[in-house]
């Protein structure tokens, strides 16, 4: 019961960080697309400050913290060997520092800097559910099992 309810939590903590990892670079676009200096401006820099510290990060930590408690537990310690969490790990990293790029991003974007174009930010928008969609893939077909 501890590994599915461990599993559960590491699940849930994964689609809340999810959602603010698509949801920033959108709130970026929109930002780029305000008068700079304007109210709009102003109340896009609370958003973004807002998700990224009250969702997006506490969310990225759970998800780590969960992750590594359901490798500790019996059920997980056989994974450790296995090629599938070494690639799922590498992904996760990547996400990860993606995570730090808009942490940075969110930064100059507070302090009235345009870092990037707008087009770079519909782009980059994307990585975070392509990531993603190597990671499902990978926990649910364990390719490369021992």
């Amino acid at each position: 019961m501890l590994y599915l309810t461990v599993k559960a939590l590491h699940v849930l903590s994964l689609i809340a960080w999810m959602a603010a990892m698509l949801y920033l670079p959108r709130l970026f676009i929109y930002h780029m697309q305000a008068a700079p200096g304007g109210e709009a401006e102003g109340t896009f820099a609370v958003m973004e400050r807002r998700l990224l510290k009250g969702i997006m990060t506490p969310a990225m930590i759970a998800t780590w913290v969960f992750a590594l408690v359901l490798l500790a537990l019996p059920e997980g310690r056989g994974w450790l060997n296995d090629g599938w969490l070494h690639a799922k790990i590498l992904l996760v990293i990547l996400m990860s520092g993606l995570h730090g790029f808009y942490a940075a991003s969110r930064k100059k974007f507070e302090r009235g800097e345009r870092p990037r174009t707008e087009r770079f930010w519909r782009l980059i928008n994307e990585a975070p559910f392509v990531l993603l969609i190597g990671i499902v893939f990978l926990v649910i077909l364990k390719p490369w099992m021992n």
